[in-house]
């Protein structure tokens, strides 16, 4: 369980917003969801290596920290949709920026490491 946002120090607005983003999947989800809303299923086939019960933790905590909406219709079955609030649009830029930066190391870094005796993992 995370620790409250309410109690990370007031020293150090990185710790704050990892606090707020820091987990496996929350920056992943928020990138999903810049491209518009999404049903969970969805969500879940995009990140396959999230499992449900870990999607449906981080979706609540960002949900809880103002950063992502959800919205139940009432039909038969029920639909659930999640869509970023405008605070959750605020980091548009950031997770577009993570995710060239991640390609890059990727590629670029990572690409040109050994990795390990033989070269190979």
């Amino acid at each position: 369980m995370r620790s409250n946002v309410e109690e990370s120090s007031d020293n150090c607005a990185v710790e704050f917003a990892m606090e707020l983003l820091g987990g496996r999947w929350k920056l992943a989800i928020l990138k999903q969801l810049v491209s518009g809303t999404h049903r969970f299923g969805e969500l879940r086939r995009a990140l396959p290596g999230v499992t449900q019960r870990m999607l449906t933790r981080q979706l609540r905590e960002l949900e809880a920290d103002g950063l992502v909406e959800r919205t139940v219709y009432r039909e038969v079955p029920p639909r659930v949709e999640y869509a970023l609030t405008d605070a959750g649009h605020t980091l548009d830029s950031i997770t577009e920026q993570l995710d060239t930066w991640g390609r890059w190391y990727r590629d670029t870094v990572r690409g040109a490491v050994p990795s390990g005796p033989g070269g190979s993992a």
